[in-house]
């Protein structure tokens, strides 16, 4: 099923020995769009912290309660590994947070986590090494590879022949995290239009200017089939949008 990533905005982290903290914003790889981490407020008055929660330790969510339960104790948590998120996210101190909690790469290996499309491939797996150096001088040269949802809405959407519209949001496989598509208002040229876009149509992003550009004219996505928010998207909906595009659907690679 996919979910809404606002809607997941406000979820509570349970740890083994008691919550956590509530879910922020998440950070996706911009390479293969999944989400990689979930930002959480821990909102501990003895240590208040933001920190990152990996789709690795999530264990059955618990979707009516709004509750994420997580493999890991509060102390493992408010222990882990110092990272600024109001600051990119490297893939150095990603080796280095995996490391502490023993959880294999997610990067090669062909599939979204690894050699796998779920993250529980990667619990108990070979575990990277901490990168050296912990300073912010250690990771001047790191590449940046994550990016934060939060700071991607309303960025603007290009078709090949003119603008078309801002990003509204994102739809989240609930078991591979993988962002299947994004949501564009077209308002500004359509009234009360939203559709939905796969990140496999994205020619480039332009992270300085806020910019989306796909491989889409204006005229096909404005006949695209309409997205509409208040009803689950079915398969059958989903396969209507890859078929007007002329695309197969993303399904047909993951069985």
């Amino acid at each position: 099923m996919l979910r809404s990533m606002k809607d997941l905005e406000g979820y509570s982290i349970g740890a083994t020995d008691g919550a956590i903290g509530t879910v922020q914003d998440f950070y996706f790889d911009d390479e293969a769009w999944v989400i990689r981490y979930l930002v959480v407020e821990t909102g501990d008055q003895r240590k208040d912290r933001t920190v990152l929660i990996s789709p690795i330790a999530i264990l059955e969510p618990d979707w009516s309660k709004k509750l994420f339960p997580v493999s890991m104790t509060q102390h493992q948590v408010m222990a882990s590994p110092d990272i600024d998120t109001k600051k990119p996210v490297s893939r150095q101190q990603e080796m280095g947070y995996l490391g502490y909690y023993g959880y294999g790469n997610y990067w090669g290996g062909g599939g979204l986590w690894g050699a796998g499309f779920y993250p529980d491939i990667l619990q108990g797996g070979l575990a990277p090494q901490p990168a050296a150096g912990s300073g912010s001088a250690a990771h001047a040269h790191d590449d940046h590879h994550l990016r934060s949802g939060n700071a991607v809405m309303r960025y603007y959407v290009h078709a090949s022949d003119g603008d078309i519209g801002h990003v509204q949001g994102f739809l989240i496989d609930e078991k591979s995290w993988a962002i299947r598509y994004i949501i564009v208002n077209t308002s500004n040229w359509w009234l009360g239009h939203q559709v939905l876009i796969s990140p496999e149509w994205i020619d480039d992003v332009s992270w300085a200017e806020s910019m989306v550009s796909i491989g889409l004219t204006r005229e096909s996505v404005k006949m695209s089939p309409v997205y509409d928010p208040r009803q689950p998207l079915t398969r059958e909906q989903e396969s209507g949008i890859h078929t007007h595009y002329g695309r197969a659907g993303y399904w047909s690679r993951e069985q």
